[in-house]
């Protein structure tokens, strides 16, 4: 098979929900269609033993939800799906956000009974300033919930897109009794219970005045009738063009837990979603069927498999063809690499593969190189578009618990931050260490991780911190003068880049007015080239 033929039967793409909406669930199901697995696992039963596949860290289990995001690849109807399962919870919105910068497409779950809620909003928020194309599958129609019309109207309203319905749900919750699919023109009836079996095909309905719609829904066919009338006459046809630009989200409506609606909405996917993009890179803009191989790094997972104390690079990759042994060009360092081991996923299970191509997502075995956002080539110096780390609004500072386990400690924190799992600030020379974080949560996880995995053993003490800013300027004096003005509320970030610590909205705002010369940046993707930099000591 040629090298464009590879390109066009890549899809990748992400799940992303607000916590508890069925992401995970809907991840599972997906793979089970798809072959990947042969039983869907739980996210959280007392009853059911066996885990869920993207949900494969020891305190994913332990609390039911994702903090890390899942790698999965599948072949599908001819296809090879790059599926990305992302944390739901806030308190890990940047992993979410890394992970987006790395997929094609993504799929939004919405909970019919909660509708739209915050971290849904901010989600879509990243997914519309890269106008990735979405679909939204809104789940849980076996309960009580809310009416599809005005789901519709809250996601157009809350989310900025316009939607069109592609399958439509017959009633809900304990008088569910399918969903009628406007793409194909089926009917799927539903059967209640946890179903851990394929789904059986639709039945052709292509005329909805069908005496057979009668004698399968009895009275809901009538009002199915006046459904599709009010759809078809309210929302446009769908345009594929418009759906790729994200400018409309095509709808879904299924219960995952039940497998119902999923395949359906994986079969219009493939025939949907995009094939790996054009991506922009500081110097130009890197086509996917060009020759040479190019691709960026945009997460760092350290301890994949506690025995072996491995720690991979998740690589997409944007052009070319990735050989296995082959010399590549990172460009941050200069070096020249060669990966022995590349692996693709199915979550913390690898397979050794000898080529990638773009749209894949493949795992580098690191030994100390990568950061995330670092760029690989064949030789050209070419950097993708930043992953950038936002402003943290929670501080704590490291309070090492056990001092003859000091080099476990500073080694655990070291790959923890490689990871993006939190930022890192220093003073004293590196001596005292602070985490900032968007979320309480991360902190335990943390914790949870550096005892786990390291053997080390420390507490967080609270400081009183608004937020935190990064800060340059084009005269050295004026940032040393701040430094010398409020040393206790400056600090380093890893890269050695000068951070201010505020202390208040007020104090923030009234220290910018009189710090005209300085900028204040609240994500890490600025311009450094003319901003004073000092060197700061490595934390190992």
């Amino acid at each position: 098979m040629d090298y464009l033929e590879e390109i066009r039967k890549r899809r990748t793409f992400a799940i992303i929900s607000h916590p508890d909406a069925g992401k995970t669930t809907l991840t599972e199901k997906l793979l089970l269609f798809g072959g990947a697995i042969h039983v869907a696992g739980a996210v959280k039963s007392n009853k059911v033993k066996r885990g869920t596949a993207s949900d494969f860290m020891e305190i994913e289990r332990q609390r039911g939800i994702s903090v890390a995001t899942s790698v999965m690849g599948f072949d599908y109807q001819g296809l090879r799906i790059n599926l990305l399962d992302t944390p739901g919870h806030k308190d890990f919105a940047e992993d979410t956000y890394r992970t987006l910068t790395a997929v094609d497409s993504v799929i939004l779950v919405v909970d019919c009974v909660k509708g739209v809620e915050p971290q849904t909003e901010r989600l879509m928020e990243v997914c519309r300033m890269r106008n990735t194309p979405v679909i939204v599958f809104i789940n849980k129609m076996d309960r009580e919930g809310r009416s599809p019309v005005e789901l519709l109207d809250e996601i157009e309203e809350k989310l900025n897109i316009r939607v069109r319905p592609l399958s439509w749900p017959i009633s809900m919750g304990r008088s569910f009794k399918g969903v009628y699919n406007l793409y194909d023109r089926s009917l799927y009836l539903f059967q209640p219970g946890e179903n851990t079996l394929l789904g059986s095909d639709g039945l052709a309905i292509d005329d909805l005045s069908d005496c057979l719609l009668d004698e399968r829904l009895g009275d809901y066919a009538a009002r199915l009738r006046d459904d599709i009338d009010l759809v078809e006459g309210v929302y446009e046809p769908l345009e594929h063009k418009r759906y790729l630009e994200g400018e409309v989200a095509p709808v879904f409506f299924g219960s995952a837990i039940n497998n119902f609606g999923v395949k359906e909405l994986l079969d219009t996917f493939i025939s949907i979603a995009p094939e790996p993009g054009a991506r922009p890179a500081d110097s130009r803009t890197i086509l996917p069927h060009e020759d040479r191989f190019s691709g960026f790094v945009f997460k760092i997972h350290a301890n994949l498999d506690p025995r072996h104390r491995d720690r991979l690079a998740f690589l997409r990759i944007c052009s070319g063809k990735f050989e296995r042994n082959k010399l590549y060009y990172h460009v941050r360092t200069g070096k020249n690499l060669r990966f022995r081991s590349p692996a693709s996923f199915m979550a913390q299970e690898k397979l050794l593969i000898e080529e990638a191509y773009p749209g894949d997502v493949i795992g580098l075995y690191d030994t100390g190189n990568f950061k995330i956002g670092d760029t690989l080539t064949e030789g050209e110096r070419i950097l993708f578009h930043g992953i950038p780390s936002f402003s943290p609004e929670i501080f704590k500072e490291v309070v090492n618990m056990d001092p003859m386990k000091s080099k476990q400690l500073e080694r655990g924190i070291e790959q923890l931050m490689d990871e993006g799992v939190a930022q890192l600030f220093l003073q004293n020379d590196g001596n005292r260490k602070i985490i900032g974080t968007v979320g309480e949560l991360q902190f335990d996880v943390i914790q949870y991780r550096l005892l786990q995995e390291y053997g080390a053993s420390c507490r967080f003490s609270p400081l009183d911190f608004f937020k935190a800013c990064w800060i340059s300027s084009e005269v050295k004096e004026k940032t040393d003068e701040l430094r010398r003005r409020k040393s206790g509320r400056i600090a380093f970030d890893r890269d050695g880049h000068l951070v201010y610590f505020a202390e208040s909205p007020w104090d923030l705002k009234r220290t910018m007015e009189d710090n005209s010369e300085i900028s204040f940046h609240f994500s890490s993707e600025f311009k450094t080239g003319a901003a004073h930099l000092c060197a700061v000591p490595k934390i190992s």
